[in-house]
């Protein structure tokens, strides 16, 4: 079972092996005389570090038109830099089993975007959409490569916590000022349609939720990886500002998704200091700690009241219009998915818009399908879906088997890796009732965090002599 396992996950997969057979990897280094020669091209990572710099400092504030330029800079550069590559350098470090399985994912879109059933009108609109994902998948390649390097992985880091905690700023000032809402996502005949949602510069308080959420967890993470008492006190302020403005948005499902997170940190924290605890607190640590944030959602829910209608109403079905909408989109979702089970629609808003309204009810319309496993359902089939699912098991396997080695190792470098686990975790709880993920502020966030945990990637002959390494230390 265990090899089944193994085999399943890629876990022991001989990379270097398979790398010398494939014909595609044998591009790699076809301009790497020219990069010898080239003086710009030396500071080829600085330069692709800088690139992403660029998107995630201005994707919570720039259209997403102009966003989609630097994505376009960041795919370029990274196909550059790996034509130009050292070939060897390449098979050994660059390539993980997270790339072949999202290879394998992409090749599935493609073949969904051209089987698609939508009409040639709506063709050019849906290669389009196919483009633009693309543009987000190759966005995790470059990432992976960047944060390689200790100290740019700690550089985009910094940049993003320091980003969202601008963007957090504002949205508690939002809520201090009581801004109105500047859309149709509060129901007039709600009890909370007077109740303020903050949204901060990204004009949505789902989207804001999304997008804060791996904040959150990692100015947590900073708490312990940052040293001196001025960085600490900064993630701590980070962590207060972060949470404070993710909870203001009363976005169900960002709620949703941060307990998930939370309760994932806290199982990932126990694994990390186990084998160091006194027995008492090795035995009853997860069972005090989980209690302790039952109590406290408990006291939440009896001392606001706002909070306790928000959360009740996670539970009072189509009772709640937003429940209702949802309920019937996936009722018509899964009539989609029933009449195109393989390979579904094609990938994109075009592609669904096209099709959904032939299956909608006539007071409910739709621009996704309120959950991003059925939205990969619906848009690349069972296949799709299936694919999909894989990719995410081998992004965790991966990053539990080099969590198991920096603990090994005792690094600190393993705080960033669980706060990357457990802001994905937090991502895809939040996905079960939203599509904010194929939003570019959110989705740029998930290819980071894959893009961390593929940067601590060692083959496994690297792994066993690091681990005989620190052994020999000891």
């Amino acid at each position: 079972m265990n090899l089944v396992w193994q085999r399943f996950t890629l876990s022991y997969l001989p990379l270097k092996e398979y790398l010398d057979t494939s014909y595609l990897h044998r591009l790699v280094g076809v301009f790497r005389s020219w990069r010898q020669t080239s003086i710009l091209m030396q500071w080829g990572d600085t330069i692709a570090a800088a690139l992403l710099s660029l998107v995630y400092a201005l994707a919570p504030f720039v259209p997403n038109e102009l966003l989609a330029l630097f994505l376009v800079a960041c795919a370029g550069f990274w196909l550059l830099l790996t034509l130009s590559d050292e070939a060897g350098l390449a098979k050994v470090t660059s390539v993980t089993p997270i790339h072949l399985l999202l290879l394998l994912y992409w090749a599935v879109m493609a073949v969904a975007a051209a089987a698609s059933p939508v009409k040639k009108t709506a063709l050019v609109a849906l290669l389009k959409d196919f483009g633009t994902f693309s543009l987000y998948l190759l966005l995790f390649p470059l990432c992976a490569r960047v944060l390689r390097s200790p100290r740019l992985r700690a550089w985009m880091i910094i940049l993003y916590l320091h980003i969202s905690l601008i963007v957090s700023v504002y949205g508690v000032r939002q809520w201090f000022d009581h801004v109105p809402a500047l859309a149709t996502w509060v129901d007039p005949e709600s009890p909370l349609a007077k109740v303020t949602r903050v949204y901060s510069y990204l004009g949505n308080p789902n989207l804001l939720a999304g997008y804060l959420l791996p904040a959150v967890i990692l100015s947590l993470m900073a708490i312990f990886a940052w040293e001196g008492k001025v960085k600490k006190a900064l993630a701590f302020t980070m962590l207060l500002v972060n949470s404070a403005s993710l909870i203001l948005t009363f976005s169900r499902g960002g709620w949703i998704g941060l307990i998930v997170s939370m309760l994932t940190l806290l199982g990932l924290l126990y694994y990390w200091w186990r084998p160091n605890m006194p027995p008492f607190w090795r035995k009853w640590s997860p069972l005090i700690l989980c209690g302790s944030l039952a109590i406290a959602l408990l006291l939440v829910i009896v001392v606001s009241e706002t909070a306790r209608e928000r959360i009740l109403s996670i539970f009072a079905d189509r009772r709640d219009s937003s429940n209702n909408v949802r309920r019937n989109v996936w009722t018509a979702v899964r009539k989609m998915i029933g009449d195109y089970p393989l390979l579904g629609i094609g990938p994109g808003h075009s592609a669904f818009n096209k099709i959904y309204p032939l299956y909608a009810s006539s007071r409910f319309t739709a621009l996704s399908a309120y959950s991003i496993y059925l939205e990969v359902a619906v848009e690349t089939g069972l296949i799709g879906l299936a694919s999909f699912l894989w990719l995410l098991v081998v992004i965790f396997n991966t990053a539990f088997m080099q969590l198991q080695r920096l603990r090994q190792l005792k690094s600190g470098e393993g705080f960033w890796l669980m706060g990357a686990i457990a802001s994905l975790t937090g991502m895809l709880a939040h996905g079960l009732f939203e599509t904010v993920w194929y939003r570019p502020e959110v989705n740029t966030l998930w290819w980071l965090m894959v893009g961390l945990i593929a940067s601590y990637y060692r083959p496994h002959s690297q792994d066993q002599t690091q681990a005989s390494s620190a052994t020999r230390q000891k």
